[in-house]
């Protein structure tokens, strides 16, 4: 499996990656909901040129067709976009594919589409979406790193700094954030603090 860096977050929109993959990201989502064509693939070339420029890892969110056309290597999908995507395209055009997980009918269906990384959440309550699950909470975590062995777990759902140790000591390669960053009112500072109190758990 390929090594990803631990700190993993999630922004929706590249003026967010321009602005802060350069302190020192390693891995990083374009997600964008509900945007034209022309702007999806505006914003996902930016974002792998500056991934490019940085030496950080572009994750596409859902738009397997764009990541493919703008020379992307790597996309996550959620279930519902599982239903809709080319598995066999995907895979032939060498996209990395990292997909959702929240009960273990899911799981499974995740391990059968060959991923380069499986996440699980909500490990804590969140407020970004509206979600039919429940925490999963540290238990979880440790239970479906059990049972996925070598594939990197990517812990998502309510994190902070200051819950992310807990979540690797469960058994989490990787924590990803969205609006511990977003919303916090010093961003750039918040990137910092994730580095540094993520750096320790990188393999």
């Amino acid at each position: 499996m390929m090594a990803l860096d631990p700190f993993y977050p999630i922004f929706d929109h590249v003026s967010w990656i321009e602005r802060l993959v350069p302190l020192g990201i390693r891995l990083v989502q374009l997600r964008i909901k509900d945007e034209p064509q022309t702007t999806l693939r505006a914003q996902i070339r930016a974002a792998r040129e500056i991934c490019s420029t940085h030496h950080c890892q572009l994750i596409v969110n859902d738009y397997w067709k764009l990541a493919l056309d703008e020379g992307c290597d790597f996309i996550h999908l959620g279930q519902e976009d599982l239903d809709e995507a080319d598995l066999d395209a995907i895979h032939a055009g060498g996209l990395k594919l990292g997909v959702s997980s929240h009960d273990e009918a899911e799981l499974d269906r995740a391990l059968r589409v060959d991923p380069a990384y499986i996440a699980l959440g909500p490990v804590y309550p969140t407020i970004l979406k509206k979600m039919k699950w429940h925490q999963q909470g540290l238990p979880r975590v440790g239970e479906w790193k059990s049972k996925i062995g070598a594939i990197p777990l990517v812990g998502i759902g309510g994190m902070s700094v200051e819950r992310a140790p807990g979540v690797f000591e469960a058994g989490a390669d990787i924590v990803s954030v969205v609006t511990d960053i977003t919303l916090n009112r010093n961003p750039a500072e918040r990137v910092r603090e994730w580095l540094t109190a993520t750096r320790e758990f990188a393999r």
